[in-house]
């Protein structure tokens, strides 16, 4: 079975669309459009702010998460070897690799959140793979230093003496 066969469309939308694997039944986002490391590929927003988090919001401080808007960018799936980073600064889904017409966007969880509402073990086969998906805040020093984090999450491991090398 050829790899588009394996998805059902569910939504188009600029640069991307969510679709479904038909295997699994979750959804992703892929790209649409190609990427180069370093562009933005669209400005979010929140469509609302709590000070809990869930498994669909994107913290942006101590007690604030939000929920995505654009909606459809909740289905950036996590990896381990994450080719976007939502920063929360700038309000950008930014390009942390090339990516090519067709990839998954994937974000790494522990990126942006601090303590996670819900950890789960990651099945993203990737060599540098993390197991369990926890928040930054219960991830080893070492593994910390291996992405870019948002300001707050380096912010956050600075206070409490966890890292950091810059990018």
């Amino acid at each position: 079975m050829s790899n588009q066969h394996q998805f059902k469309l569910i939504s188009s939308h600029p640069n991307c669309e969510v679709k479904q694997h038909l295997l699994n039944e979750q959804n992703g986002l892929f790209a649409t459009t190609a990427f180069s490391k370093g562009d933005v590929i669209i400005d979010f927003g929140s469509s609302k702010i709590v000070d809990t988090p869930n498994y669909l919001t994107v913290q942006v401080g101590e007690d604030k998460h939000i929920h995505l808007s654009p909606e459809y960018l909740q289905y950036t799936n996590h990896s381990c070897e994450p080719n976007v980073l939502f920063n929360t600064s700038t309000m950008q889904l930014e390009c942390l690799t090339d990516i090519a017409i067709g990839d998954e966007l994937t974000f790494f969880y522990p990126a942006t959140e601090w303590k996670i509402s819900q950890t789960f073990n990651c099945h993203c086969g990737q060599p540098t793979c993390v197991g369990l998906v926890q928040g930054a805040a219960e991830l080893p020093t070492d593994i910390l230093n291996r992405y870019k984090l948002t300001d707050f999450i380096s912010a956050m491991a600075k206070k409490y003496n966890r890292l950091l090398l810059l990018f």
